[in-house]
């Protein structure tokens, strides 16, 4: 009996799970959850396939609901949609825009005909796919400023938003064909009455809730509540309602529902404004049981480290089937990996200079990324052995220590909107 206990926890997680659903001991779904979650898998993915095609750097890539086709853009103002598993180009397009592609996204229950997009040159575009492979495309609306993202409303054919630089917020319905301008966000602290509007970098849609209409809660945290240094660059939720979101010369946090501010932040403290992420509050996963911690003390959001924010717009993702790893780029050129409780499990080389983009696949362990350079990486669980985590990141690669500081001024606070 100690030999075959010995032999069977010296095996791969994954090839367990493999022998357990042969014999009927785990169902098809629940195998299929934990092999796209496996840290065996996430610990070997490698670059696949590269995706050459444009001609300037590639800033949106985004997988359709299905998961066969990625679409992308480019500063060469092109759209692409990709067979990305073998690497074919099925349809290439000029895109109307006069300024660099900013965000794409195929519209979900379209049979992939219909492609929204979002620009440098303010413009939020429509193109329609004819039958023929013709592309139609249509100008919808127009920011004063670049927009940098768009949503679509989850399982809508026809409904999605964008945020700009002009700090609007606007929703579209494709089948009237025009743009409802919702708000536009302006600072709450007097501090800021030099800005009349906030710049608004990115965008997201609570796949749980995406129905319904009006400003409910702040999420900030609280050393960085006033601090006009730093902004938000990147957002996304989880099928839990999570959210993450990702700051410039800063860290990325993720809140529950029930770290909001409430809808009037106070100013954070002198102390607590020259702190950092990890003086600030408690850590979201702390080893404190619940009753050695003291009721009237809100826990924080969990802090995610190590790379760099600082030179470019990043976004930032979830990753796995039930959002277990958290993705981020970095002006280093590489890809980090961590698990939801904050563990840095992976530092991928992906660029020479900087990663802005990272999609996951929405079913299998897959990723792709894009930065500054040309091309696409696709990234799949192709290594032999498993990866293993640097030891000098902070040392002698990117961490942002907080004293880089950007002329960007966006918002700190991410507010988020009950529809």
């Amino acid at each position: 009996m100690r030999k075959r206990s010995w032999a069977r926890t010296s095996l791969d997680s994954a090839v367990v799970d493999i022998w357990q659903r042969e014999v009927g001991e785990l169902s098809t779904r629940t195998f299929a959850h934990r092999l796209g979650a496996s840290e065996d898998l996430v610990l070997r993915l490698g670059i696949s396939r590269k995706l050459e095609k444009h001609a300037g750097c590639v800033n949106t890539v985004s997988f359709n609901a299905d998961g066969n086709i990625l679409v992308s853009g480019s500063d060469d103002r092109r759209v692409i949609l990709w067979d990305w598993e073998i690497g074919h180009v099925k349809l290439s397009f000029y895109s109307g825009h006069n300024n660099n592609i900013f965000h794409a996204k195929i519209m979900p229950y379209t049979e992939d005909r219909s492609v929204v997009t979002c620009a440098a040159d303010g413009q939020v575009r429509h193109a329609q796919i004819q039958e023929c492979g013709q592309v139609e495309t249509k100008l919808l609306a127009k920011h004063r400023g670049r927009a940098h993202k768009l949503a679509t409303e989850p399982g809508s054919p026809h409904i999605f938003y964008t945020c700009g630089e002009d700090g609007l917020v606007q929703h579209f319905d494709l089948r009237i064909g025009a743009a409802t301008k919702l708000f536009a966000c302006h600072s709450i602290h007097e501090t800021r009455s030099y800005m009349p509007i906030i710049h608004l970098n990115t965008i997201a849609i609570d796949p749980r809730n995406p129905n319904l209409f009006a400003p409910t809660e702040y999420f900030c945290p609280r050393h960085l509540i006033g601090n006009d240094q730093v902004g938000i660059t990147g957002l996304a939720f989880s099928d839990q309602s999570e959210l993450l979101v990702s700051y410039n010369d800063e860290f990325i946090y993720l809140f529950t529902k029930d770290m909001g501010l409430g809808p009037s932040p106070a100013p954070a403290s002198p102390v607590s404004m020259g702190s950092d992420g990890d003086e600030m509050e408690p850590d979201h996963h702390s080893e404190a049981s619940p009753s050695d911690m003291d009721p009237d003390v809100k826990v924080g959001p969990q802090v995610y480290k190590g790379h760099r924010n600082c030179d470019t717009v990043k976004g930032v993702n979830f990753f796995g089937p039930k959002c277990e790893y958290v993705v981020s780029g970095s002006d280093c050129g590489h890809i980090f990996i961590w698990k939801k409780n904050g563990e840095l499990i992976r530092v991928m080389k992906a660029d020479k200079h900087v990663v802005n983009c990272i999609e996951s696949h929405p079913y299998t362990t897959a990723l792709a990324s894009s930065g500054i350079e040309n091309d696409i990486k696709i990234w799949t669980p192709k290594a032999i052995d498993k990866a293993a985590l640097p030891t000098n990141i902070e040392k002698d690669w990117c961490m942002c220590d907080g004293t880089l500081k950007s002329e960007r001024t966006t918002l700190c606070y991410c507010l988020v909107l009950i529809f």
